[in-house]
């Protein structure tokens, strides 16, 4: 995976688990906030107002993480104010690049060849992981935010006033049940798939992965009487959630050993899932060969060959 070290690139395969095979992720390190008059945010500094044309969106298609931010640009109307560069699939000894690729969109802004090159001009002293999404600021010339649950929620309302379509998807009367769901998801969901699938000791394994049934299970329930996780109003409580049910039959369930259902078992929330992929903002954000590739060839260590398996066919997703 390699992090940066003091603006120094090195690579490295294992520093994310811990003695007891556990894996342990690490907490994002820039978190500004964009804010429609540039007062600082709930964290970070100030001085980042919102302007179009000022920002500029790194992703990866392949990533969940990266993707909710994707989506929300989309969703918000933000593809002319923000642009946007798109990493090549596999992540090997340099990390993140802009390789040649079907998809890559290479960095407009500074040419550089790798993602972390990008950090260390951001901060040339820099030590930790160079991840996605980022967000970076052309005219401080830094980056803004690493953390995708901030970033969404900047582009949910932060340039509303600057002509982003309406729509609120963290209503203040709803951010409590909002907060408690995406806690609940990510620790149980989100991110249990990865400490699953990044495990080394077996009891970390099974914990990981019986926590991660039991959560498919119980979101089964929850949306058995209601069309979306908080009733009738849509929220990024529904987007965080569908990043990581869109991959759990293509990746997660056979790469991650995630495999004690898959999602075609649970109704309720294939139903769910296709009702949000069909969204128009969804499609132009989605790539399964992005996904498939990164996930089989980028983790050699559970996946030592890099054969990269042709199915399982994803009916939710045949059907746009």
């Amino acid at each position: 995976m390699g992090m940066l070290i003091e603006g120094r690139w090195e690579s490295d395969d294992d520093s994310l688990v811990d003695d007891d095979g556990r894996l342990q992720r690490p907490q994002s390190v820039f978190r500004n906030w964009v804010t429609a008059d540039g007062a600082p945010g709930p964290t970070g500094a100030g001085g980042f107002e919102a302007e179009p044309g000022r920002y500029h969106l790194y992703i990866a298609r392949a990533c969940p993480w990266a993707h909710r931010a994707t989506i929300f640009r989309e969703l918000k109307g933000l593809q002319a104010m923000i642009g946007l560069s798109v990493t090549h699939w596999l992540m090997a000894d340099d990390g993140w690049t802009f390789a040649t690729g079907p998809g890559v969109i290479a960095d407009p802004l500074h040419g550089v060849d790798t993602l972390w090159q990008l950090y260390a001009k951001a901060d040339s002293s820099y030590t930790g992981r160079v991840t996605v999404p980022v967000l970076w600021d052309t005219r401080r010339e830094t980056i803004v935010s690493n953390e995708s649950a901030d970033i969404i929620r900047m582009f949910n309302s932060a340039f509303d006033g600057v002509g982003a379509t309406p729509g609120d998807y963290a209503p203040a009367a709803l951010l409590g049940e909002i907060d408690a769901l995406n806690t609940r998801i990510y620790d149980g969901l989100n991110n249990g798939v990865y400490k699953a699938g990044f495990a080394t000791d077996q009891q970390a394994y099974e914990d990981a992965a019986r926590g991660v049934f039991e959560t498919l299970d119980w979101l089964e329930s929850h949306l058995a009487d209601r069309r979306w996780l908080c009733g009738d109003v849509q929220t990024e409580a529904d987007w965080r959630l569908f990043t990581t049910l869109l991959r759990f039959d293509a990746v997660y369930h056979g790469h991650f050993k995630c495999n004690l259902r898959r999602l075609s078992d649970y109704p309720v929330l294939s139903a769910y899932t296709q009702r949000l992929y069909a969204e128009p903002a969804v499609a132009p954000t989605v790539n399964f060969d992005h996904i498939r590739r990164h996930y089989y060839q980028s983790h050699r260590q559970i996946n030592p060959s890099g054969i990269v398996p042709i199915g399982p066919e994803l009916a939710f997703a045949e059907a746009f």
